[in-house]
């Protein structure tokens, strides 16, 4: 694939050129240029981390409209277990799939049911591959394409079950089609997300051509109906249970939650991106083989901190953290029937039809002889930088200056420490050539006297 499609965009009005976001980006997508934020679409991994560091909101995501609704001619909403952690802990899952009907969705699916089963899934991949160790679970598909653009070579280590999202709006369409007589595609799948880089799972997937699910609108935009929605108290007592909600899957919305519920012992959770980097690191040098599984979320704390949620993601956690707490206090039973998952697993349903593929960058230049050139320009041209990595050229670090002058992107005198070096050698050579101008001159007068005496 060579096009690439991405849901952040800046807004170049608002744009200051403050330069945090180009700070923040784990692989260097952003440079600043005129003053303002340029990001490279082939590096970008759509990890969302410019847009809640930008001080201007000049970065934004592109989230799929209500009006897309109106395309079919039944909807269901399929929410993000993060979505019952952005409302108040009387506002249960069931209060919350009510009102997502009462907004104009046909239907709303509670996705912690399809969690409940990958994680049991999961549970039989990790007996049956013991061998490769540790395996990266795919649910952030921020983490999945660093690791294609970043650590191809860890690739392997990702699970190839399908995510949840992507298993519920498979069989929901194909339940609804048999009840209603319809056809697959007149039904319209949206996932409620907490972040942008779910938004592109679904409409560029990494390792297949189409999603199930036919869009996504994020948790701000629908916070403000949703909750106007919930406010008129007419749902029956009898639908604000918790006792149906799946254990398991509750687990999906946070950090650590499928090793907590899956009581998995030899496990490593990591939510941020800067910590991430540290454990591939690690990975990729061959130090974690000692480990199992691993639950690496790009946003803190997991999807609850997600950049287009709404509550705070440590009261967010709580929340979830004590709806956990109580289903296993009334030994709620984990869900689902776990013969039928072995028995869905040993047919395939919950493997990826297609490998993973990594997503390299573009080599310096296509002919290796002249790709290895170049790169003993950037080390040199490095080897001349100040390396203190200050961004004032428009460029994350000293040694992605050296390269985009490389590229022609740049000029090394957009380097301020390199400026006043230039001005010194310039000064040198002027005084050089002035020194060197007047001997000729002086010389040249010399002569004219001599060949004057002669005459």
């Amino acid at each position: 694939m060579n096009h690439y499609l991405h849901f952040v965009r800046v807004d170049e009005n608002k744009c200051m050129g403050r330069m945090k976001c180009m700070r923040v980006c784990p692989t260097q997508a952003i440079r600043v240029r005129g003053g303002k934020a340029k990001i490279d679409d082939e590096k970008c991994i759509d990890c969302g981390e410019c847009i809640t560091s930008c001080p201007s909101g000049a970065i934004y995501p592109l989230t799929d409209p209500f009006g897309e609704l109106t395309k079919f001619r039944h909807t269901v909403a399929v929410p993000s277990p993060a979505l019952y952690a952005q409302f108040g802990q009387k506002i249960t899952p069931a209060k919350i799939l009510n009102g997502l009907k009462k907004l104009g969705f046909d239907d709303a699916y509670d996705l912690a049911l399809s969690c409940g089963e990958v994680s049991f899934a999961l549970l039989e991949y990790l007996r049956e591959n013991s061998e490769t160790k540790p395996l990266i679970i795919n649910t952030c598909p921020t983490v999945v394409r660093l690791i294609q653009v970043k650590y191809p070579s860890l690739i392997n280590h990702i699970t190839p079950i399908d995510i949840p999202r992507e298993i519920a709006a498979r069989e929901v369409k194909q339940r609804k089609s048999k009840q209603y007589g319809l056809k697959e595609k007149e039904i319209g799948a949206f996932y409620i997300t907490p972040c942008p880089a779910k938004m592109i799972s679904i409409k560029q997937p990494a390792e297949k051509e189409k999603s199930y699910l036919d869009g996504a609108i994020s948790i701000s935009d629908i916070y403000g109906p949703l909750l106007s929605a919930m406010g008129n108290g007419d749902i029956e007592e009898s639908d604000e249970s918790i006792d149906k909600l799946c254990i398991l899957g509750l687990g999906w919305a946070m950090a650590g939650g499928i090793s907590r519920t899956l009581k998995l012992e030899n496990s490593l959770t990591v939510s941020g991106l800067p910590e991430i980097l540290k454990v591939f690191d690690d990975m990729e040098r061959g130090s974690l083989q000692h480990i199992d599984f691993i639950e690496a979320y790009s946003c803190p704390q997991g999807c609850i901190g997600g950049s287009l949620t709404v509550e705070n993601l440590y009261i967010s956690y709580n929340k979830i953290l004590r709806l956990i707490e109580e289903l296993e206090l009334k030994k709620i039973k984990r869900c689902p029937d776990v013969k039928e998952v072995r028995k869905k697993y040993s047919e395939g349903y919950f493997f990826k039809k297609h490998r993973l593929r990594p997503r390299p960058l573009k080599p310096l230049n296509d002919d290796l002889t002249k790709a290895i050139k170049k790169r003993k320009e950037i080390e040199k041209i490095y080897e001349k930088l100040p390396k203190i990595d200050c961004g004032a050229c428009g460029s994350p670090t000293c040694e992605a200056f050296a390269e985009d002058v490389v590229k022609k992107e740049r000029s090394l005198l957009d380097c301020v420490f390199m400026l006043p070096k230039k001005l010194r050698d310039l000064s040198k050579e002027l005084s050089e050539l002035l020194n060197k101008t007047k001997s000729i001159n002086e010389t040249r007068q010399n002569n004219n006297k001599s060949e004057a005496k002669d005459k």
